[in-house]
């Protein structure tokens, strides 16, 4: 039984039919791939995949062979080509914007997620068919020097206008390409809502997330200690998503993506052991982390960069301060709720790290 499909009267509360064009960048990947099996779920006909020229589309193409009696379009190619922009764009209605740098660098960063973006609205414009882009950013954007620890992080907060000082590539691609976005909606109307996930979670990845701990020094650093982890298992994240592309009347929303009853770090790296495998952990006190953070920034800049200014007390705060998580605006706005609860979401991440772990 398919529980994802949409009454026909539902329909009258979307900004488009079955039959239109939807785009999904990055469709490839991790949540790409979940959003668009989820909108060939809600009944979508003319799905078009973009991915990149050098990646594997064996799991869209095993997609499309479980949904055999619609149309999935999978385009190849990069949104820095104008060619590439221009063929993704064409009578697309709505577009679901998952493409992102993810680079190790500034530069690289800043160009597959921000110019990128700005190619591909250009492009979209143009076409003169667009009803709503979704821009998926990030819950790493924001800042939350302003907020105690254990205070609540949700819509309302800033967005971190120093990332460059969190030495984090990421964040700062994404809140560029979060600014490009407002940009064209201010000078040419563009139709847009922001999507910002939290940690995505689920088959597909492995990785005990860097929220939790970190083994850069050759034993395992337990950092989050008994912070709330603002996880999203990758179905019910992808469903949010497609939703935020459909629902009327959200125009120029941001929409944090996060689940129900998230665990504290210390459960998580409990369960970890339990079901995945053994091994040793040290717990690190906030206060410790910040100190030896702020101790390494300060020689980073005496020593002009000697050593990199990975570590820092602003990327320490944004990850390790510990916050609460809300998704009461998701609820409410697109009515949305978590299908997978959060304790069977974190039994499959297991069973699949476990999976991962026997084949090495």
């Amino acid at each position: 039984m398919n529980f994802y499909k949409i009454a026909n009267e539902a329909w009258a509360e979307f900004i488009l039919n079955q039959n239109e064009i939807v785009l999904v960048t990055g469709a490839n990947g991790f949540i790409g791939s979940r959003v668009v099996r989820t909108l060939l779920l809600y009944g979508f006909k003319r799905v078009r995949c973009l991915t990149r020229a050098t990646s594997n589309s064996r799991s869209l193409e095993f997609i499309a062979s479980e949904f055999n009696t619609v149309s999935l379009e999978i385009i190849k190619g990069n949104l820095l080509s104008s060619d590439t922009c221009k063929m993704a764009a064409e009578g697309v209605s709505v577009v679901f914007h998952l493409a992102a740098g993810i680079d190790k660098s500034f530069p690289g960063c800043v160009l597959n997620s921000a110019v990128t973006t700005r190619n591909l609205l250009d492009a979209l414009i143009e076409m003169k068919a667009l009803k709503r882009f979704v821009n998926i950013g990030s819950l790493a954007v924001y800042s939350n020097a302003k907020i105690r620890r254990g205070g609540l992080l949700d819509e309302s907060c800033e967005v971190d206008r120093e990332l460059a000082e969190r030495h984090d590539p990421y964040a700062y691609g994404k809140a560029k390409q979060d600014e490009v976005v407002l940009e064209y909606a201010r000078t040419r109307s563009l139709p847009y809502v922001i999507v910002r996930p939290g940690l995505t979670i689920g088959p597909g990845k492995a990785k005990i997330p860097g929220r939790v701990g970190i083994d850069t020094f050759g034993v395992f650093l337990h950092l989050g200690l008994g912070n709330r982890m603002p996880f999203t298992y990758v179905d019910n994240c992808a469903e949010a998503i497609v939703l935020a592309g459909l629902r009327k009347g959200i125009e120029g929303e941001v929409i944090n993506i996060v689940d129900d009853d998230l665990p504290r770090s210390s459960t998580f790296l409990r369960r970890y052991k339990k079901q995945v495998r053994r091994f040793a952990s040290v717990p690190i006190p906030y206060r410790l982390f910040y100190l030896f953070n702020y101790l390494w920034a300060m020689y980073s800049e005496w020593s002009e960069g000697q050593l990199p200014p990975v570590f820092n007390p602003r990327t320490c705060a944004a990850y390790f301060k510990g916050n609460t998580y809300s998704n009461e605006k998701a609820k409410r706005l697109l009515g949305w709720h978590p299908r997978v609860k959060m304790t069977e979401g974190l039994d499959r991440f297991y069973a699949y790290a476990r999976e991962v772990v026997n084949r090495k």
